[in-house]
């Protein structure tokens, strides 16, 4: 049974909408602003000797801003539990949406790639190597937007991006071969690379599909396609004209007036005091306030908090 009490008056708790070996996820409206968030739950003594991963899973998501990438608005840690609440994507998981249409026009996988191909390259860009990517990992909003979740395997290359990993994680069937035979990432023992790997291809696929997927599962890592390739693939500009971009469109630590406005009114103190306690980034309460503030601003909602909650909630901090 997981205590929600930390939560209560905070956050109205609502359905479980995804269960993980070590995480459950439930989606919960923010009582402040009335914006839907999801909080994943992970339970300390079930986690052992996987509970540095929570800690890199959360030094990683505060860390990284990208519009293809689920934001992470605050954590809360108890004796038992952490808290993650997370940006709320209402469209589900990607596999879900390829399953419900069996499959997907190409005009329709372009888009869908261009976004995971950005949000992966921004990652890299930082340092980070995700290490599940499956379309289970990634959602879409409203817009039908993708955004990239679940960093708990992810890692940061003490040498850099160059530097080779050994663990062997993630799902294998959506794995590079070396991974899954706990071979050094990038690189290939003598002789696998004689292993056919074989696959179907499709007769719908069209021929320049084709020889981008090519591209991809190739079974020697020096012979495959990289994701700075990938960027300006031609594939991928069909249609856009432009290469892909990695750099981030969402700046998490951006200052916005109008809604600075709205939260020091509640504290009753002014919009730059406010700033300077909200850039402290303490992933707390008021940041959550903030950033689904930003959220609403950016969808054209009204800019407003619950007037029969404000007064309490502002007395008392997570």
């Amino acid at each position: 049974m997981v205590r929600t009490n930390v939560l209560k008056g905070f956050y109205e708790i609502e359905k479980t909408i995804g269960c993980g070996g070590f995480a459950k996820v439930k989606v919960a409206t923010h009582v402040l602003t009335g914006e839907k968030v999801a909080i994943k739950i992970m339970e300390k003594k079930s986690l052992g000797e996987d509970l540095h991963r929570v800690t890199m899973e959360i030094q990683a998501l505060k860390r990284l801003s990208h519009h293809h990438i689920s934001k992470l608005y605050q954590v809360i840690e108890t004796e038992t539990h952490y808290f993650l609440i997370m940006e709320y994507c209402a469209g589900g998981e990607l596999f879900d949406h390829i399953v419900s249409k069996d499959r997907l026009g190409e005009g329709e996988s372009r888009s869908f790639f261009r976004q995971i191909v950005s949000a992966v390259a921004y990652l890299h860009q930082q340092g980070y190597v995700h290490r599940d990517l499956k379309p289970e990992n990634i959602l879409l909003d409203r817009d039908q937007v993708l955004k990239l979740i679940d960093f708990g395997l992810c890692a940061q290359p003490s040498g850099g991006m160059g530097d080779h990993l050994f663990t062997s994680c993630g799902s294998p069937t959506y794995a590079a071969p070396e991974l899954v035979l706990g071979q050094k990432y990038l690189e290939v023992k003598e002789g696998f690379v004689n292993q056919n790997g074989k696959y179907d291809e499709p007769s719908w696929l069209s021929i320049d599909t084709r020889k981008l997927i090519r591209s991809m599962l190739q079974v020697d890592p020096k012979k495959r396609i990289s994701i700075n390739e990938l960027l300006c693939h031609p594939w991928l500009m069909l249609g856009y004209g432009d290469p892909v971009i990695s750099d981030s469109l969402y700046e998490f630590q951006e200052r916005e007036d109008e809604c600075l406005l709205i939260m020091s009114k509640a504290y009753d103190i002014t919009p730059d005091q406010m700033w300077r306690r909200l850039c402290r980034w303490r992933y707390d309460y008021d940041t959550a306030t903030y950033q689904l503030l930003r959220t609403r601003k950016k969808r054209g909602a009204p800019l407003k908090l619950s007037s029969t909650t404000t007064k309490s909630l502002f007395r008392s901090r997570i």
